[in-house]
């Protein structure tokens, strides 16, 4: 995906697109990324001292990352090479660097720009750390993924990542501005369908220019578009989320701590944004029920009955009714008392099964199903513990090697405070059974 203001395809007589006439020719002119190229920014720092390494830009599209790539060029008197990952391959990669090296011979180094560098594989992002190394090219890589997820850690120890951030309202409205002041005319909007359009272009530069073009379009002569009008006319909802990228783990992750922080009117409000974003139902549903075990957990065992039932009735209604087991199940969780108690219990039984999990149980609690078990003692000494007062025996049932140990600590919250009654009653019983001589 090409980013905002990128590079336009050979000259020809076709009209030049708004972003593509709107390019800015300076970092100075770029919207919206002061803490990248403002005065005090990241990238006017490295320029000013002199010393420019390779460079990795990770953001939404149409926030700048292309127009930054080129602009770089020009103020370091590196020769510019682009190249995007979605169409080049393991020749054209050869090429490229040979080209690089052929004019490091002559003098001159190489900025090479790699548009989308997350879609190349491990092996051809190693191909990178050569020429990297030994100066034959300062890489600038734009990607709209998480590169902590998406690029390997040699990569990234050899690179500086610099985030782009989507445009803030003001911004897009400052692009606005400037696409007004170069067509001469203003834009055919009252004030509430101009705030709507902003919203439209969720912070993506370059579609607040392409949603203003197809405005100027559509408006016969002396025709100003309402709100509903708008979106008639452009045909495009406001904000909403790529289902792939950080949107939908930032909402998902929001919704969560929302809920884990016991406030029902936030984690309502997330909820109903994924929705309205197009986020699948289904994987609401399930992460719900996954809150319900790792927030709530013992403290409401109801909270899980609740989740897997709200699940199941979007399952059975489906949208937009069955939306509503969603939301009760959001808000019973919301409102539940919470303990990670479980979920904490879980992980550290874990960390011991791994850490003792050659160990045998103790032969009392072992069936002997044949006369050569029982022989060896499987069963042996093995106490029924409904046969005891209480239906507790207070046997000990770890490995010998082991000891006794305590994974589980319910809090003094909802169910769980009367968990820890049961729990400390046990345990005195079991230290009373066992000291008997």
């Amino acid at each position: 995906m090409s980013d905002l203001f990128a590079a336009s395809g050979p000259a020809s007589n076709a009209p030049r697109p708004l972003a593509d006439r709107l390019r800015p020719e300076t970092l100075s002119e770029v919207v919206g990324q002061d803490h990248i190229v403002g005065p005090e920014g990241a990238l006017t720092r490295m320029l000013r001292s002199g010393s420019l390494g390779s460079l990795i830009f990770w953001g939404p599209p149409g926030t700048g990352k292309t127009t930054v790539a080129r602009l770089l060029a020009n103020e370091t008197d590196l020769a510019f090479e682009q190249i995007s990952a979605i169409f080049s391959g393991v020749a054209d990669l050869k090429k490229v660097f040979e080209t690089a090296r052929m004019r490091r011979m002559s003098g001159r180094s190489t900025l090479l720009f790699v548009d989308e560098i997350h879609r190349f594989n491990r092996a051809q992002q190693d191909s990178f750390l050569p020429v990297m190394e030994d100066g034959t090219v300062t890489l600038v890589g734009a990607t709209t993924e998480n590169p902590s997820f998406q690029l390997n850690a040699a990569l990234l120890s050899r690179a500086h990542v610099m985030n782009f951030k989507s445009l803030e309202p003001s911004g897009v409205e400052k692009l606005l501005a400037r696409a007004e002041e170069l067509e001469g005319r203003a834009l055919p909007i009252d004030d509430e369908a101009r705030d709507i359009l902003i919203r439209m272009a969720d912070g993506d530069g370059r579609a607040s220019l392409t949603l203003a073009e197809d405005v100027w379009r559509a408006a016969r002569e002396g025709e100003v578009f309402d709100a509903q009008m708008l979106q008639e006319i452009v045909q495009r909802r406001a904000p909403v989320y790529d289902k792939s990228a950080d949107g939908h783990y930032n909402l998902a992750s929001a919704l969560q701590k929302s809920i884990r922080g016991s406030d029902p009117d936030a984690a309502l409000y997330y909820l109903a944004r994924m929705i309205d974003a197009g986020e699948d139902p289904l994987f609401i549903g399930r992460r719900l029920v996954r809150m319900a075990t790792e927030e709530v957990g013992m403290a409401d065992p109801q909270a899980l009955v609740v989740a897997v039932a709200g699940l199941e009735h979007y399952k059975i209604i489906g949208s937009p009714e069955g939306e509503h087991g969603l939301v009760q199940a959001c808000l019973y969780i919301a409102c539940a008392p919470k303990s990670n108690a479980m979920y904490v219990a879980y992980k550290n039984a874990m960390a011991a099964a791994k850490e003792h999990g050659s160990l045998p149980p103790p032969r009392h609690i072992l069936n002997a199903p044949t006369k050569l078990m029982k022989d060896m003692g499987y069963n042996d000494g093995y106490a029924y513990d409904h046969d005891y007062p209480d239906a507790f025996s207070g046997q000990d049932f770890f490995p010998e090697k082991m000891g006794r140990r305590t994974f589980y600590e319910p809090v003094e919250r909802g169910f769980e405070r009367e968990v820890r009654k049961r729990l400390d009653y046990w345990s005195k019983l079991r230290h009373e059974r066992n000291s008997k001589p």
